[in-house]
């Protein structure tokens, strides 16, 4: 495997390996040239003799190991002919796997010796509470201390004191991808260096070529730790002076300033609100006004804790557009949420709120919702009170994003829990306006500072961080069921309590259930662990309403039920016709009665840490304090419950942000599963690169400031366009 050939980055893998080795590497892996190949990064480094953890494995990982063989022994098989090598290996943590191979495999035992280390890959099972790894591949590394010599090709790969581990496949383990990246390595030409000069010798970042060899074949620790440093700089640089880049453009864009105006809807309405702003809703509300009185399109994300009042902020916000002359859109992501919307804000507005009827305040406007279960009259007319401009504030789902919703003058478009949109869905709603629209995007789920920065670079971004007052604390807590279920009676008792003392509850399951004929939902299986199938609202409820429920009013609220019901179980439980809803993550967003005061989330362990947050903010709305409780099934020690654990513990959004960034990938946050592609995106770490990614945006602020397009700059502008593709560079326009 072996070529006199240079390589450069565009070089096909054919070419330097094998038509054989690079179909494999292509099938398995997506890597098609020597630059896929070099920028598949190792995704950690063993040393031979160090403590490798094995300890620390969890059942159903696909695993790379280095261990050192401790014993074989072989006997027979009891269900079939032949014979059972079982070889166990363990490392310096004191954790022990056993490797076993089937068949009458003698060569294999006189090759697994005890004393010999080795990488050892495959998947962990466990077998009478033993964990194993089943037939898996292997490679010794020679130096067992019997005195071979290392003499084997593969060997070569680990002559250095750190051995890399790639993110491999069953059929391309880590060896034969290291193996690819020598030959590779032995004849390749860089690129030229895309960093400029200055910025290389102010940040202290060795060259290019340099980096590359060093991550794959360190020479010293310190060596790969300087290379790991070069290469994430190149990917923190590269997103940021996309998000920077695209900034600089639309501070550029026109828009239609709409500034305050005395004596209007919005100083009406200040006048006629039954409480007093927190002093972070006016700090918030003076730069959003700010904002709106520009020639340019603001663009802002508003974040704060559930219940910190970001309705009234973006409410007043659309106010002042409509003095102004203009119209307001609030985009909201599910039905329930649109229509809830709809009466919060006709019931702050009152008067304010009906233009062109009997009864209204002077300067009133009118406040439409449009949504695909609208009658076709009630639609007709909505449609035509829009394109008007008669209506100053709409509300909708993505309805709104439909042929046929003009609007006379779109000024502010709102988006509601702006994950729950794609760019493309963001983007229709503004190609309705004339003109670029003011764009203020919310989202209850709080973000780490270095999230804000690298996903949403492009925004300004406001946080609220102070609940209004009248606001009760949750408490939350972890209800181990399995270990303990008469914590689980005495939670449904709870509920009882509660009911009894005039206040509601919320029973949160993570399925729908019960499968129709064209439903999209599939029959639920165990999964690969032999868990249970999670717990669905059409089971739920009936056995609830049978048990320890009985006698309640219980109602129950998911998305396949047709749009009018979905809102007539709402209202039913707004004006406490209902004791109890029985519901799916619809309720996660938005949803506001403030009687209810307690929320049972069931198979807890099957939502995220942010989802988890979300939920519990549904309760604890009114003047009575709230209760959370997290079932599970999980136990004690595993990774789920301490992750249960976490969440009970505190109500502070932003630490549970931290947590929910340590326990998902980085490409989830970056996008890397919005685009189904593969990403040159490897090391940056959004949790432990904070100071790294704060110098690279200072840097890319500097260098579009000089030089907006990079036209100085071409190796640069080409290397943050293979860095940040184009799919990329749209799933992180948030504007």
């Amino acid at each position: 495997m072996t070529t006199s050939e240079p390589a450069t980055v565009d070089t096909p893998l054919k070419k330097l390996v094998g038509e054989k080795t690079a179909k494999a590497l292509a099938a398995h892996l997506d890597l098609h040239t020597a630059g896929d190949l070099i920028y598949h990064f190792p995704r950690r480094y063993d040393e031979r003799g160090e403590h490798t953890d094995i300890r620390s494995l969890d059942v159903g990982e696909q695993v790379t190991v280095l261990a050192q063989v401790r014993r074989t022994d072989v006997r027979p098989m009891r269900q079939r002919r032949g014979k059972l090598l079982e070889v166990t290996v363990g490392d310096d943590s004191g954790g022990t796997l056993t490797c076993t191979f089937f068949g009458n495999q003698a060569w294999r035992e006189r090759e697994l010796r005890p004393g010999r280390w080795g990488l050892f890959a495959g998947k962990v099972t466990e077998f009478r509470g033993k964990r194993q790894l089943n037939g898996p591949e292997y490679v010794l590394l020679g130096e067992g201390g019997d005195g071979e010599a290392a003499a084997n090709e593969e060997v070569e790969e680990f002559a250095g004191a750190l051995i890399p581990v790639y993110p491999a496949a069953a059929a391309v383990p880590t060896w034969v991808i290291a193996r690819c990246v020598r030959v590779v390595l032995d004849t390749f030409t860089p690129p030229e260096d895309p960093q400029p000069a200055t910025i290389r010798a102010t940040r202290n970042l060795i060259g290019i070529g340099t980096a590359l060899r060093e991550i794959h074949r360190p020479s010293s620790k310190e060596a790969l730790y300087r290379a790991r440093r070069r290469l994430k700089w190149d990917e923190a640089f590269a997103v940021q002076l996309t998000l920077v880049q695209r900034k600089h453009r639309a501070a550029a864009w026109p828009a239609r300033s709409r500034p305050p105006r005395a004596g209007a809807l919005l100083d009406a309405f200040d006048a006629r609100l039954p409480y007093e702003l927190t002093g972070g809703q006016r700090a918030v509300g003076a730069e959003i006004a700010a904002d709106l009185a520009t020639a340019h399109p603001m663009h802002r994300l508003l974040q704060g804790e559930v219940g910190s009042g970001k309705t009234v902020v973006a409410l007043r916000a659309m106010l002042q557009v409509v003095d102004a002359g203009g119209q307001a859109a609030l985009l909201a992501p599910t039905e329930v949420l649109a229509a809830q919307h709809h009466r919060g804000i006709l019931d702050l507005l009152g008067p304010l709120a009906r233009g062109g009827e009997l009864g209204a305040a002077d300067g009133a406007t009118s406040v439409e919702l449009v949504t695909g279960s609208l009658g076709a009259a009630a639609r007709r007319r909505a449609l035509a009170e829009v394109a008007a401009g008669r209506a100053g504030i709409v509300l909708g789902t993505h309805a709104l994003l439909y042929e046929g919703v003009d609007f006379a003058d779109l000024g502010l478009v709102v988006v509601d829990e702006q994950h729950r949109f794609g760019v493309e869905q963001r983007d229709a709603l503004r190609s309705k306006a004339d003109q670029p629209p003011h764009v203020l995007v919310m989202t209850a789920t709080p973000i780490p500072r270095t999230v804000a920065m690298t996903v949403y670079g492009d925004l300004e971004v406001s946080t609220l961080s102070q609940l209004p007052q009248g606001r009760s604390p949750i408490a939350s807590h972890v209800v181990p069921a399995a270990e303990k279920p008469a914590f689980l009676d005495r939670a449904w008792r709870r509920l009882r309590e509660e009911v009894a003392a005039g206040h509601q509850a919320y029973v949160v399951c993570p399925r729908i259930g019960d499968p129709g004929a064209g439903s999209e939902e599939e029959p639920p299986r165990e999964d690969d662990n032999g868990r249970r199938p999670p717990l669905a609202v059409t089971e739920v409820a009936p056995l609830l309403a049978e048990g320890p429920l009985h006698g309640l009013r219980i109602g129950i609220l998911h998305g396949r039920l047709p749009a009018d019901e979905k809102d007539a179980v709402m209202r039913a439980f707004a004006d406490g016709e209902l004791d109890v809803l029985v519901a799916t993550t619809v309720v996660e967003v938005g949803v506001n009665v403030p009687n209810a005061t307690v929320m049972i989330v069931l198979d807890a362990d099957r939502f995220g840490v942010s989802q988890l947050h979300q939920l519990r903010g549904r309760v604890g709305r009114g003047s009575a304090a709230g209760l959370c409780l997290l079932v599970t099934e999980a136990a004690e020690g595993s990774s789920a419950r301490e992750r249960l654990d976490a969440v009970a513990s505190t109500t502070d959004g932003f630490k549970l942000a931290e947590l929910d960034l340590e326990q998902r990938r980085e490409g989830d946050v970056l996008g890397a599963t919005q685009s189904g592609r593969r990403s040159h995106l490897r090391l940056l770490s959004l949790l432990r690169d904070t100071d790294l990614i704060r110098d690279a945006r200072a840097e890319a602020i500097a260098l579009v400031d000089e030089d907006p397009e990079l036209e100085r700059y071409p190796a640069l502008a080409a290397s943050v366009a293979a860095l940040v593709d184009s799919e990329r560079a749209e799933y992180l326009e948030k504007g």
